[in-house]
């Protein structure tokens, strides 16, 4: 049994909600990353935003970088402990149809993320073949 821990990347780059998205976007690429967790003062998740969230609900939009991290975030965030294994990751990221998730420890801080790339890296061909699949489901049929 695999557990979170052992797979996931660990104290990955974070904001605040009053970040600009300029500052979000600039951490992206300083720290070749498509998600930013966005933490309250005590270091909990209130949120995700990622490279598409800039895009689509700030930039397609007409705001500029300036705006803050709050207003282009996903939330709440669904999250995984760092004591749960793989498979409760996987399913999360299933149901919700998302490629990363973050990971807290007991006391609901953050302490990593996992990703289809950590699942991929770990080796479990299947379970990233399964992922892709499952995320990649179109929501609503046509």
């Amino acid at each position: 049994m695999t557990r979170i821990s052992e797979v996931m990347t660990p104290d990955p780059a974070t904001c605040k909600v009053e970040t600009p998205v300029r500052e979000v976007a600039r951490m992206m690429i300083d720290n070749d990353c498509g998600q930013i967790p966005v933490l309250n003062d005590q270091g909990m998740p209130v949120g995700v935003i990622t490279d598409r969230d800039i895009a689509v609900r700030i930039v397609a939009e007409g705001g500029d970088g300036m705006v803050k991290a709050s207003d282009a975030m996903s939330s709440p965030t669904r999250t995984v402990r760092t004591d749960s294994d793989l498979k409760e990751a996987i399913s999360l990221m299933e149901q919700a149809q998302v490629r990363r998730v973050p990971v807290v420890d007991a006391s609901g801080r953050l302490a990593g993320i996992v990703s289809l790339a950590d699942i991929a890296l770990a080796g479990k061909k299947k379970d990233t073949a399964e992922i892709v699949r499952e995320v990649s489901e179109p929501r609503h049929p046509h």
